[in-house]
């Protein structure tokens, strides 16, 4: 275990603004940049942090990262940086008469920066304040410090992950993202800046969808849904009519999987209406076409086919937006759609759709999305009687389902390898 023996770094280097945003972005290339600079080098930290020094300056210049718990829990140790500031839970050592948290009580706030202020009516007396306190001095300090930059670096570490999902899928990736989630709702329900609320409220809403779909797809029913309820509430934080939709909508999917088609017609058809005539066109797409695939589970073949051709309607003219990079509906995707909403009724002409988007499903990388594609079309060709047809097409699907982790597409695809067995 790494030695803790008093402050290693000065209040004045922990309370930094760098430091502080540092250690949110869990950034060592920064943190040990500034380590350096209060007189700790890279040989004496690799000491303290039981590392080698050459990761050490392998980190500083940007070659390595550092994510293991373990190892991040070694730097906090090592270097005297309390737990908060990482994101992990309060050291051993981390008591009201150690010298590291005393220099940060004592640290005088109204020599920092404006943005790192607590507002005056927050700011909590010094004089027996005691543990509780000053953790709660701490927290707000912490959280004071995560402006929109901060959300920003959020917000891309989700797209990075939600690219990660569409081809090695959620099994490995869960975890990572649920820590996330807890990193920027502790930011949340500590922050005090009003700007910077909305745009982490915004990031944490991408983050809860994403990680509420991935939990879906590994069959955690309970965990999607209250992953789905968590994006709902940042979504009316972030004062986001679109992300509260999209979060509603795909909510969904968690009562088709539990086989309750009419509460999920229900739900999607609530989250168009409560976002009524603000809603982009791509989004207003999307939810025509997810409520299409809701009546379809629920056997209502006009309803469905209104849903699609009301989806393509609105459907934008370049259906891709930066802005919105959790919806895809550029042609092979609203194909795909429609193909899985009519196979799932029972037509054969299905088969055409799904023909057309499974090339680009290949070349795209959508790991996931194939699988489902493969699996639908073993469905459409089994009826036809091409039984030889669909079980290449469900054993293909079954490999991609295995690579992609989808116990989901998993279960759909035992099903149809049962039912087209010679």
């Amino acid at each position: 275990m790494p030695e803790v023996a008093g402050s290693r770094l000065p209040s004045h280097v922990l309370g930094d603004p760098r430091m502080i945003e540092a250690c949110l972005a869990r950034d060592f290339g920064t943190i040990f940049t500034l380590v350096r600079r209060a007189g700790i080098y890279p040989s004496r930290v690799a000491r303290l942090c039981e590392m080698t020094p050459s990761r050490v300056s392998e980190v500083i210049a940007g070659k390595r990262t550092l994510t293991q718990i373990g190892v991040i829990e070694r730097v906090a140790d090592g270097l005297g940086i309390p737990g908060s500031m990482l994101g992990l839970a309060a050291r051993t050592w981390e008591s009201s008469n150690n010298p590291v948290v005393q220099d940060l009580a004592a640290a005088d706030m109204t020599h920092r920066p404006a943005s790192l202020q607590l507002p005056q009516q927050m700011v909590i007396p010094a004089d027996d304040e005691g543990d509780e306190a000053l953790g709660l001095r701490r927290e707000l300090m912490a959280a004071t410090s995560a402006d929109s930059t901060v959300a920003a670096l959020y917000s891309t570490q989700v797209d990075t992950m939600r690219q990660l999902d569409r081809q090695i899928g959620a099994e490995r990736l869960l975890p990572q993202l649920q820590e996330q989630i807890s990193q920027m709702e502790k930011l949340l329900r500590f922050g005090t800046a009003a700007g910077a609320r909305e745009a982490l409220a915004a990031a944490l809403t991408e983050a809860a969808t994403l990680a509420g779909w991935q939990a879906l797809d590994l069959g955690r029913y309970k965990v999607a849904w209250s992953l789905h309820e968590t994006a709902k509430v940042a979504a009316r934080e972030a004062g986001s009519p679109a992300l509260l939709a999209h979060a509603t909508a795909q909510q969904a999917y968690v009562l088709l999987d539990l086989r309750q088609p009419a509460e999920a017609v229900q739900l999607v058809r609530f989250a168009r209406e409560q976002g009524g005539s603000s809603m982009p066109p791509l989004v207003e797409s999307w939810l025509f076409a997810a409520e299409a695939e809701t009546h379809a589970a629920a056997q209502d073949e006009v309803a469905c086919r209104l849903g699609l051709e009301r989806a393509e309607a609105v459907r934008p003219t370049d259906p891709s937006d930066p802005t919105l990079p959790f919806l895809f509906l550029a042609g092979a995707h609203l194909d795909r759609w429609r193909g899985n909403c009519l196979a799932t009724l029972g037509v054969d002409e299905a088969l055409e759709d799904l023909t057309a988007s499974l090339s680009s499903m290949e070349l795209s990388g959508f790991t996931r999305a194939e699988a489902g594609v493969r699996c639908d079309l073993a469905v459409v060709l089994a009826r036809k009687g091409e039984f030889a047809e669909a079980q290449k097409q469900a054993v293909r699907a079954q490999d991609l389902a295995a690579l992609a982790s989808s116990v989901r597409q998993r279960r759909r695809i035992a099903q149809v390898l049962s039912s087209t067995a010679a």
